[in-house]
């Protein structure tokens, strides 16, 4: 199918009213899967530091991963199913389901785009519907995750490589669209939200909302507050 739309979407604090990688490290600390005192404080410094776009995409993603590496595929796969079911298909709003479907109504090309690794947020693809899917690809050796990432990470500048990468491979590029939207709560999507035709700041972070405001970007809230 020839789509002339292209839509964009990020997950975190954007879909989500939350970030889906700290609501995971919390479900493994709460079934007492790790250690509490050796990552809450850690968690929390570096999501402070992300969110003011100052910790590198890489030790990011990587600190993350680490929460996965001491357990069984198995038993990850299944508690992500719970994961899911308990956590983040409740907290999902209306207004976030209907952003999405009116563009899958709309017949455009809808693509979640997501710095969180593939493996956590595929099955959170499929509650929204979302047929692709561009994220973090988390390393995986003689069957367990190693705590490192493949390739680039779907952060910053690399959300725009990983996106121009995933539509070349399509024999497309996003010039070929007639509008381009991409839907973002945060500074450190701008250089995405810099490329598209329809930038539209969702629940934006303060540096996000300057912006938006200075270019007169579509904002609008969908998430519940930050």
């Amino acid at each position: 199918m020839k789509h002339d739309i292209i839509a964009l979407f990020d997950l975190d604090h954007t879909l989500l009213p939350h970030d889906s990688d700290e609501q995971w490290l919390e479900f493994l600390l709460e079934r007492g899967k790790l250690d509490r005192v050796a990552y809450e404080a850690a968690n929390r410094e570096l999501g402070e530091r992300y969110r003011r776009g100052e910790a590198s995409a890489i030790e990011f993603t990587e600190f993350y991963l680490s929460t996965l590496v001491p357990f069984d595929l198995g038993d990850l796969a299944r508690w992500r199913q719970e994961f899911v079911r308990e956590r983040i298909a409740p907290s999902i709003s209306q207004a976030a389901r209907d952003v999405v479907a009116r563009h899958q109504g709309l017949g455009h090309l809808v693509v979640l785009t997501s710095a969180t690794s593939e493996w956590l947020t595929a099955p959170i693809a499929r509650v929204f519907g979302f047929e692709h899917l561009i994220a973090t690809q988390p390393e995986v050796r003689a069957g367990r995750f190693t705590g490192r990432i493949v390739g680039t990470p779907n952060m910053r500048e690399g959300k725009v490589e990983r996106l121009l990468g995933w539509l070349a491979a399509r024999n497309q590029k996003l010039s070929d669209f007639r509008e381009s939207w991409f839907y973002s709560d945060s500074q450190n999507d701008l250089p995405l939200l810099s490329q598209v035709t329809r930038p539209v700041a969702v629940n934006p972070d303060p540096v996000l909302t300057a912006h938006a405001r200075q270019k007169g970007w579509m904002q609008i809230t969908i998430a519940g507050p930050r």
